[in-house]
């Protein structure tokens, strides 16, 4: 690491980089926090600067939070979301527990095939669920998405979590075996306590993933009052050719905001999360 202690050399191959990829990083998150707070006036005038506002306002949150159902959308969002998530982690660990610890035949193969599960594009899968869903009598209603969203979290979750419990040792389960424990007292008692980084980053993942799903929720929810924030930030503030922009910023900024909280506090845990799932 020599050539990194002199100072030029360290602005090039260090400083020069990593704020190049900080910049291209927080770039649209100022943008879209500049044009939440510009009065409009400011946001259709051509000689203004676009990157800098004079007079900073909170008309675009006022009409966000109080003229539409945002509040509503956001609810729908985190149920929707933390439901789902749940759901799809209960199923993950015990299929994750069953191909890495149990050794049966066909184990491999079957990983495969859910990792294969998850590269299936939704646009593929919208259509035959949306049949379902509609025979089931759950459309336009929170079900139809806490149930659907799991057909593409269950298999990246599974996928994530064999990997995390492939690098617990054997051993412990085995002398849990031989001291008289159960499968399952192994998988609450031992497993499970082991795996929470694992666990954390699955819930992660998925979590993200159903908050900024699209797809299914244009599709299988058309009332104002169960749209989630992905479609309702698009579909109510844009009216025909005009876009409403200080209010969809302002709506896309309330909405990443609590990913990001929720990264913020679990990034320990999802770091070894993940550095556990990619270890042989």
């Amino acid at each position: 690491m020599d050539f990194l202690q002199s100072m030029p050399r360290r602005w090039v191959t260090v400083y020069m980089p990593l704020g190049i990829f900080v910049f291209v990083l927080l770039f649209p998150f100022y943008w879209m926090g500049m044009t939440s707070f510009k009065p409009n006036a400011e946001l259709l005038d051509r000689d203004g600067n676009p990157f800098w506002l004079s007079s900073p306002t909170l008309d675009h949150f006022r009409k966000l939070l109080f003229e539409t159902p945002y509040p509503e959308w956001l609810l729908n969002t985190m149920i929707v979301s933390v439901v789902s998530t749940f759901f799809s982690l209960f199923a993950s660990v015990l299929a994750a527990y069953a191909i890495e610890r149990l050794r049966f035949q066909g184990a491999r193969p079957a990983g495969l095939a859910i990792f294969f599960a998850y590269l299936v594009p939704p646009s593929i899968l919208f259509i035959p669920l949306a049949a379902i869903v509609f025979n089931l009598g759950l459309f336009d209603t929170r079900w139809a998405l806490i149930l659907t969203y799991p057909t593409f979290l269950i298999p990246f979750c599974t996928w994530l979590l064999m990997g995390y419990f492939r690098s617990i040792p054997y051993e412990l389960e085995e002398c849990a075996l031989i001291d008289g424990a159960t499968r399952w007292e192994i998988l609450v008692k031992i497993i499970l306590p082991l795996a929470v980084p694992g666990l954390i980053s699955a819930g992660i993942f998925a979590f993200t993933l159903s908050w900024n799903e699209f797809i299914y929720a244009l599709t299988f929810v058309s009332s104002s009052e169960v749209k989630t924030v992905p479609v309702g930030v698009i579909t109510e503030l844009v009216e025909g050719d005009v876009y409403h922009w200080g209010s969809l910023m302002a709506g896309a900024l309330l909405g990443s905001l609590p990913v990001a909280v929720i990264y913020s506090f679990f990034v320990e845990y999802y770091v070894s999360g993940m550095t556990g799932a990619v270890k042989e």
